[in-house]
């Protein structure tokens, strides 16, 4: 397998300064380019611009380690003065990942300029160089940098394009093709000894009257899902409620939804609902999937692992979810070794994006949903060089490219599903993006 590096320039070695910088409380606040890459919570996280280094991967199951095998040589060979030392200082990638092992287009980013806070009053600027670039250049990156964390006015920048003339349109299947793909999903799972869950996802597009600016739905999405991982990487962006893997030195933690429930419009009936759900057998059979999945995965990898004996409601603003918290630690050989994007690739997918059994799952979802989800459901997030970092699910996203957008959202069949009530649950899960776009 090769990594096809999307800019011919050899990065070569590069050049990566880490400073602390007064925190401004938001790391989104005044980026000057559409192009960003952000990870953020509550205000709190990275987020970057412009390109110092970027590989695209073709498909493959070990794409994943192709991709840990590029950005250790990247790393290993950068000039770095880390006046911070922290997660998520010095050189720091990017990544976002297939669904698929079949699909192309997984992509790393290392951004010239990045933002960081922790949420406890740290907060830092890195700038990543290379040997060509001469010192004016990459002073000038920093200046720039700088200034943003400071809240100063810049002088360059693109200022961000208000978004208008929106306009829908269906994806692959309208919705009553949908509802028959999952009536055919579940038409399988009760013929397929096997098989017990399958995840179905829809597609849909909007399209605006000029280009889509990732800026105003980044900061849209942070301000409305707070609780939610707000993300942007090669113009995929979202807010996931899901944590898919988090390394901090050889601590692990991850948070596994699957079941969901509208929120009420009062609060008994919200209490109602969220009782309803905890109670409900075809989302606990669900959960169950997607936790074992998950378990499965980790207990190779972890001297401990502690996973909670039942789920409890997430409820965000607009849905409620069941949710497990995990926490472990990884063995004391060469698992703690393995980073974040390389955990990333050893627990995906779960059950709570594919189904169960994984391989039948997958291919009942190539046949029945008639579309490449590309990096949907994927995982989505962080790496920094001691490889601690953080990879969400891609969920609750839309990918962007010039004046359109295209949204997805999934759900979770098993044999107990009714056609029309997820075709609802879907329509619910589309509302973050289509909010975030209308405005």
């Amino acid at each position: 397998m090769c990594c096809v590096v999307s800019d011919s320039r050899d990065p070569g070695r590069l050049t990566v300064r880490t400073i602390a910088v007064p925190d401004t409380g938001d790391v989104l606040a005044g980026l000057p380019d559409p192009d960003v890459v952000a990870w953020v919570r509550h205000g709190s996280g990275l987020a970057g611009w412009g390109e110092a280094a970027r590989v695209t991967l073709p498909s493959g199951e070990d794409r994943f380690t192709a991709g840990e095998k590029w950005l250790r040589s990247l790393f290993d060979a950068a000039d770095v003065d880390d006046q911070v030392r922290t997660r998520g200082t010095g050189p720091v990638a990017f990544g976002t990942f297939t669904f698929d092992p079949s699909s192309d287009g997984s992509v790393l980013v290392v951004p010239r300029v990045l933002r960081g806070r922790d949420g406890r009053g740290r907060a830092w600027l890195t700038t990543v160089g290379m040997p060509q670039d001469t010192a004016q250049a990459h002073g000038t990156a920093q200046a720039h940098g700088t200034a943003q964390a400071h809240g100063t006015p810049e002088a360059e920048g693109v200022p961000e394009r208000a978004l208008a003339g929106i306009r829908w349109h269906d994806g692959s299947l309208s919705a009553p093709h949908w509802e028959l793909a999952v009536a055919r999903a579940v038409t399988a799972i009760k013929a397929n000894d096997p098989l017990r869950k399958v995840v179905l996802a829809r597609d849909l597009y909007a399209t605006a009257a000029g280009p889509i600016d990732a800026r105003v739905l980044l900061g849209r999405l942070a301000a409305r899902y707070p609780d939610c991982y707000s993300f942007a990487c090669d113009g995929l962006v979202g807010a996931t409620p899901e944590l898919l893997i988090r390394r901090d030195g050889r601590k692990v933690s991850a948070l596994v939804l699957a079941g969901t429930t509208p929120r009420g419009g009062s609060e008994p009936e919200d209490d109602a609902l969220g009782a309803a759900l905890l109670a409900d057998a075809k989302n606990a059979e669900e959960h169950v999937y997607a936790v074992t999945s998950m378990r499965d995965a980790l207990e190779p990898l972890c001297e401990t692992l502690d996973i909670e004996a039942h789920p409890v409601l997430l409820k965000l603003p607009n849905l409620q979810h069941l949710g497990t918290q995990v926490h472990g630690t990884l063995r004391a050989s060469r698992e703690a070794g393995k980073s974040a994007l390389a955990l990333a690739g050893a627990v995906h997918p779960t059950a709570a994006v594919c189904g169960t059994p994984t391989g039948t799952a997958m291919e009942l979802i190539r046949e029945l949903e008639q579309m490449d989800r590309e990096r949907y459901a994927g995982p989505v997030g962080w790496v920094d060089a001691d490889g601690n970092g953080e990879f969400g699910i891609a969920l609750r996203c839309a990918q962007l490219s010039g004046n359109t957008a295209r949204l997805f959202a999934g759900c979770g069949i098993v044999a107990g599903s009714v056609p029309d009530a997820e075709l609802a649950e879907a329509q619910v899960k589309f509302r973050p993006m289509r909010n975030a776009l209308d405005g």
